[in-house]
């Protein structure tokens, strides 16, 4: 059998497709440069066109099928230093008075217990890297999954000659389409960085649990032109971050029950081959900006399945369930405070138009990250709270069991029944699905029936 064309005998395939990749990366090709950076969502500029080719030459040195997450790390500090300053003493001296006053109108509102470290005054760049970790475990999934099915069009594209090299070559392909992706999620968390205001401002637990953090720039910058004294802003701030890191420890269990449930929910994500099948076949090396198009706007993932619908709804559940609870017990927090409904509607409004950077990681990762059912959570835990009062509402976080379910969201009547019932000792009524439950904790699944 002849040698393919132009095929040094002596140098491996995946030897050889390094060194046509390297060739490519160091100018000596007729693709330009500055398309490429524009594709990984790079501005045109001859530094962040080095980096780009820097980076992906390093993706090629190290490719060991994995995803080089400091790519998005270093993306993301990078976009979030941007016009962004640190943390002055006249800052922190407020804001750490707001989270003293916030602390003690917490306790009268709430048994969740008060955090064992101090609250967190950070700079955008530090939010970034602090929740970069939990950013990449949501995105690898779908990350791992374009690479190997842009591995397997590619390779089933190629000419019959390059067959072998490509072939013998997944793991370099993977690293680079990798490290494509990790830079698009750099660029997605570096602007999230410049939005939110805190580190549960997005409802997924992001900080390490018992972690409670403000972003003193993005809080002031949340205040301007709302025709409200700062000074009312922060504290409103404070006490819903304070809440929400209060639940995650309180929870024990809640923060790994949620990671779990996105994780799961993305790794059933597929990736669709027929879309990548068009672009490879039309696939012009000299403007990649379709392939990143394709990319970023979700077009490479279908519509979800019947079994990713069920793990969503479950998921919005509970993230609901976390933020209605976060809303509820903010607005008990914070009857003092003169202003408080207005930063509550400011706080609705934002969270339900979302930013740009939200948008994005939907439509890279294609998972929203604000729950629809948030009216109907803040409405039950209202109800709950009305009925049996802060620690009966509360104890339902002491184990998964016992939280609320979708059905609660659509008619808490049966639950607040349950729950007063129980508090006024009598003996509750159960459902068929209750009753189940409760056999299995009295261990004692041979409970005779009622008359």
């Amino acid at each position: 059998m002849a040698d393919e064309p132009n095929r040094d005998p002596d140098k491996e395939p995946d030897d050889e497709f390094r060194d046509m990749l390297n060739e490519f990366l160091s100018g000596n090709s007729s693709i330009d440069a500055s398309q490429l950076a524009g594709a990984a969502g790079l501005p045109n500029d001859p530094a962040s066109i080095q980096a780009l080719l820097s980076q992906l030459q390093n993706a090629i040195r190290s490719s060991d099928g994995g995803i080089n997450w400091d790519l998005a790390l270093e993306q993301a500090r990078t976009l979030a230093a941007q016009d962004a300053h640190t943390v002055t003493p006249a800052e922190r001296a407020t804001l750490d008075q707001a989270f003293n006053v916030a602390a003690l109108w917490l306790d009268n509102v709430t048994s969740v217990a008060e955090l064992t470290s101090p609250p967190l005054l950070i700079g955008r760049a530090e939010w970034a890297r602090q929740t970069m970790p939990i950013w990449s475990q949501l995105a690898e999934p779908v990350a791992l999954s374009i690479s190997d099915a842009l591995t397997r069009v590619l390779t089933e594209q190629a000419p019959e000659e390059m067959q072998g090299m490509i072939a013998n070559a997944g793991q370099v392909m993977r690293s680079i389409g990798g490290a494509l992706f990790a830079m698009q999620l750099g660029q997605v968390v570096g602007q999230l960085a410049k939005e939110v205001v805190s580190g549960g401002d997005i409802g997924i637990p992001l900080m390490e649990d018992g972690t409670a953090a403000l972003i003193p720039q993005n809080v002031d910058e949340f205040g301007d032109g709302l025709d409200i004294p700062i000074d009312q802003v922060q504290l409103y701030l404070a006490v819903r971050e304070l809440a929400h890191a209060r639940l995650f420890r309180h929870a024990k269990w809640l923060r790994l029950q949620l990671i779990t449930q996105i994780t799961a929910f993305a790794k059933g994500i597929t990736i669709d081959t027929d879309r990548l099948e068009e672009l490879a076949e039309g696939f012009d090396p000299s403007n990649p900006e379709e392939l990143r198009e394709a990319m970023v706007s979700g077009a490479l993932i279908p519509p979800k399945s019947e079994e990713q619908q069920e793990a969503l709804a479950r998921l919005e559940t509970t993230l609901a369930l976390v933020e209605g609870w976060v809303d509820v017990v903010t607005a008990n927090a914070t009857t003092l405070l003169p202003k408080a409904d207005a930063v509550a509607e400011t706080v609705r409004r934002r969270r339900a138009s979302g930013g740009p950077a939200e948008s994005a990681f939907a439509t890279l990762v294609g998972l929203e990250l604000r729950p629809r059912r948030l009216r109907d959570a803040a409405a039950m835990w209202r109800a709950v709270t009305d009925a049996v009062g802060a620690d009966a509402r509360d104890d339902l976080w002491s184990h998964p069991d016992l939280l609320p379910q979708s059905a609660d969201l659509d008619d808490p009547s049966k639950l607040v029944s349950r729950l007063t019932a129980t508090a006024n000792g009598e003996e509750p009524e159960y459902d068929a699905l209750d009753q189940a439950l409760e056999d299995l904790l009295r261990g004692d699944t041979e409970r005779p029936k009622e008359d």
